[in-house]
C-alpha cells in the first residue's frame, strides 16, 4: 500500500477524533469566589492622623506605605541594608521560591496529557519451533526471525473535561504556591524587622542602665563620704551598695538577650552568627503613619489569602476531575512501522505495516470508589472555602489587633513620659532632702527604684509600639497586591519571563 495512501487514512483517523475532541464538554461545579464576612469599616477608632474628614482612606499606590520596600518607611538605613541581604540570602526564601518553580512546573507536565505519546522502539527476534509440536508435525522446522520498527501512538480524547480540569488544578496550584513564597517573604521581612527592633531596644535599655550604673556609683561615692564625715550611718553605703550591684546584674543580662536577636538576624540574613556583628545604637524610631484602607482591600493585599482562594479554585476542579471519572473514556491508538524478516528487506514497502482504532471504556463496577473519591473531592473543597474564611477573619483580627495596639500604647507612651518625668523629680527631690538630712536613704534607694523602672518601661513601650506598626504592615500584606500573582501560562511559564536554562 503506496505510504501517501496510509498517511491520509491515518488523517481522516485523526479529524474524527479532534471532532469528537472539540464537541467535548467540561463535568464539575463552576468555579465562583466564596463569599466571606465583611465590614465596611474596621472596629478600632483610629487617632486623627489616620482619618480624613471622617472617613477611611483608602490605600493608594502613593501613600505612606512603600508599595514594594514597605521597610523603608522607617528610614534606618541599617535595616534598609539588611532587608535587603534577606532577600537575595534567606535560605527559607528559598526554599518557597524552589517549591513555586516546582508547581510552575507542574502545569506543563499534565499539559502533556492534552497531547498525543508517540514512541518508537527497535524489536529483533529469533524463533528455532520444536521438531515435535503438538497436532503438526512439522519435520526440521526453519529457524525463523523478524526485524520490526513500531512507531505507537496513545492519546485520550479529552471528552468530559478531565485532563483541562488537572491542567488548571495545576496551574491554580502553581498560583497558591506564588501565593505562598510572597507570605513566606513578608513573614521573614516581619520577622528581621522585629528582631532589628528588639536588638535596639536592648541597646537602648543597656545604655539606660549603663548611665544608672554611672549615677548610682556617684550615689554610692556621697553615702561614702558622708559615712566618713560623720553624716551617715554605715548602713547608708550597704544600701548604695547593694542598689549599684543589682543594676549592673540588669545591665549584664540584657548582653544575653541582645546576643540572641544578633544570631537570629544573621539566620534570617544567611550568615553565620560567628561571622556577623552590629554595632550598638539605640533604639530612636517613631512608628509612622500606615494607613490601613478598607476591610474589602485586605482580600487584595494579603498573599495568604490569595493563596488559599487559589486553593478553592483547585479544589473546585477536583470535583470536576472526581464527576469526570463517572463517564467513559475515549482513547486514539495507532501504531505504524516497518518489519522484515532480514535488514535487506527491512524498510521496502512491502514491510510496512499500521493499525489505528480507537477503545471506549466504563467501569461497571468498582465496589463505591468512584463515589468515595467523589465525596472526598467535595469535602477537601468544603475544607478549603472553610480554611479562606479562616485566613481572611485572622486576618481582620490581626488588623484590630494592631491598630489597637498602636492606638492605646500612643496614649500609654504620653502617660508613661509624664510618669518618667515624675520619677525623675521625685529622685531629685529626695536626694535632696537626704542630702539636707531630712529623709532616709532608704527614700533615695526608693525613688531610685522607681525613676529605673519608668525609664525602662518608657523605652519597652516605644519598642512595642514600633512592633505594633511592624505587625500591622504585614497584617495588611506589606506593599503586595493579588495583581501580584503570576498569570502562568499552559506550560507554567509566565508570559514575558526569562526562564533559566533546564527550568
Amino acid at each position: 500500500m503506496p505510504v501517501c495512501r496510509v498517511i491520509r487514512k491515518m488523517r481522516r483517523s485523526l479529524n474524527g477524533a479532534l471532532a469528537l475532541l472539540l464537541a467535548g464538554c467540561t463535568v464539575g461545579p463552576t468555579y465562583q469566589t466564596p463569599s466571606t464576612a465583611m465590614t465596611d469599616t474596621f472596629k478600632e477608632a483610629t487617632p486623627a492622623d489616620y482619618r480624613t474628614a471622617g472617613t477611611w482612606r483608602p490605600a493608594r499606590p502613593d501613600d505612606a506605605l512603600n508599595r514594594g520596600k514597605w521597610w523603608e518607611i522607617y528610614g534606618d538605613q541599617e535595616l534598609d541594608s539588611l532587608e535587603d541581604q534577606l532577600t537575595g540570602a534567606n535560605q527559607n526564601l528559598k526554599i518557597a521560591e524552589a517549591r513555586f518553580r516546582e508547581a510552575r512546573a507542574m502545569i506543563g507536565y499534565q499539559r502533556a496529557s492534552e497531547f498525543p505519546t508517540i514512541s518508537v522502539g527497535v524489536n529483533t527476534t529469533s524463533l528455532q519451533n520444536s521438531n515435535h509440536q503438538p497436532y503438526f508435525l512439522i519435520p526440521n522446522p526453519p529457524p525463523e526471525g523478524e526485524l520490526q520498527l513500531p512507531f505507537d501512538l496513545s492519546y485520550e480524547i479529552d471528552l468530559w473535561g478531565r485532563i483541562r480540569r488537572t491542567v488548571s488544578a495545576a496551574r491554580e496550584e502553581a498560583q497558591a504556591t506564588a501565593g505562598d513564597l510572597a507570605t513566606v517573604s513578608l513573614s521573614l521581612h516581619a520577622e528581621l524587622a522585629l528582631d532589628y527592633i528588639e536588638l535596639r531596644s536592648a541597646d537602648a535599655q543597656r545604655r539606660l542602665l549603663n548611665d544608672t550604673v554611672t549615677d548610682y556609683t556617684n550615689a554610692l561615692r556621697l553615702t561614702q563620704n558622708r559615712l566618713a564625715g560623720g553624716d551617715a550611718p554605715e548602713s547608708d553605703v550597704a544600701q548604695a551598695q547593694t542598689q549599684l550591684d543589682m543594676t549592673r546584674v540588669q545591665a549584664t543580662d540584657i548582653g544575653v538577650m541582645r546576643a540572641q536577636y544578633e544570631h537570629a538576624i544573621a539566620t534570617l540574613v544567611g550568615e553565620p552568627p560567628a561571622a556577623f556583628s552590629l554595632s550598638p545604637a539605640p533604639l530612636d524610631l517613631q512608628p509612622p503613619v500606615v494607613p490601613p484602607g478598607v476591610p474589602s482591600e485586605l482580600l487584595q493585599r494579603r498573599p495568604d489569602i490569595a493563596a488559599t482562594e487559589r486553593r478553592v479554585a483547585e479544589a473546585n476542579d477536583q470535583i470536576g476531575i472526581a464527576q469526570a471519572a463517572y463517564y467513559p473514556s475515549l482513547n486514539l491508538n495507532a501504531v505504524s512501522g516497518f518489519e522484515g524478516t532480514s535488514g535487506a528487506t527491512w524498510f521496502g514497502w512491502p514491510s510496512l505495516f499500521w493499525a489505528v482504532g480507537t477503545s471506549m471504556t466504563q467501569e461497571l463496577f468498582d465496589g463505591g470508589r468512584l463515589h468515595a473519591q467523589s465525596q472526598i473531592a467535595r469535602a477537601s473543597y468544603d475544607a478549603a472555602v472553610a480554611s479562606y474564611r479562616q485566613t481572611t477573619l485572622t486576618a481582620f483580627q490581626q488588623v484590630e489587633d494592631n491598630l489597637a495596639a498602636l492606638r492605646i500604647l500612643g496614649d500609654e507612651a504620653q502617660q508613661q513620659h509624664e510618669a518618667v518625668a515624675s520619677a525623675d523629680n521625685a529622685l531629685r527631690i529626695f536626694t535632696n532632702r537626704y542630702l539636707g538630712g531630712e529623709d532616709a536613704y532608704l527614700q533615695v534607694i526608693t525613688a531610685q527604684t522607681a525613676a529605673l523602672a519608668n525609664q525602662r518601661n518608657d523605652v519597652d513601650i516605644q519598642r512595642r509600639r514600633m512592633e505594633a506598626c511592624v505587625l500591622l504592615v504585614k497584617a495588611l500584606g506589606g506593599g503586595w497586591n493579588s495583581a501580584d500573582l503570576p498569570q502562568l501560562t499552559q506550560r507554567g511559564i509566565p508570559p514575558g519571563s526569562i526562564v533559566p536554562l533546564g527550568q
